[in-house]
């Protein structure tokens, strides 16, 4: 059994890019989902990723109008999960030991990027 690390889930996980096997770029950790041990002490257990999961976070009109209309597009108020024994590392990114293809997380980011952020102009634009 490995020894238990603690983090600064906010410095060390929210906002960061999530990879997977590949090196390919799954999406953000925009949430975590925590349980309780034995002992009540939290753990996380998956990453939440999307606007389902931003929009709590956000909060105010924009969070609650955020989650609202993911959970419309996507048809459930549950944001994707990606489970935490999935990850290999972290570090500057968040790496997994799955392929982006093996996860149930982009369905809704890819309809936004095909119906939503491609017809903005200069959104196809290589930085």
């Amino acid at each position: 059994m490995s020894a238990a690390r603690e983090f600064d889930l906010e410095l060390h996980l929210l906002d960061r890019q999530v990879v997977d096997a590949d090196g390919r770029m799954v999406s953000k950790v925009d949430d975590l989902e925590l349980n309780l041990d034995d002992g009540g002490n939290p753990y996380v257990t998956a990453i939440l990723v999307g606007p389902r999961a931003l929009g709590p976070r956000t909060g105010g009109h924009l969070g609650r109008w955020m989650t609202a209309i993911a959970a419309r597009l996507a048809g459930s108020q549950d944001p994707p999960r990606i489970d935490f024994g999935h990850v290999v590392d972290i570090g500057e990114e968040i790496k997994l030991g799955c392929r982006v293809d093996d996860l149930d997380v982009q369905s809704l980011e890819d309809w936004i990027r095909e119906k939503v952020i491609s017809r903005i102009p200069g959104s196809n634009h290589a930085s």
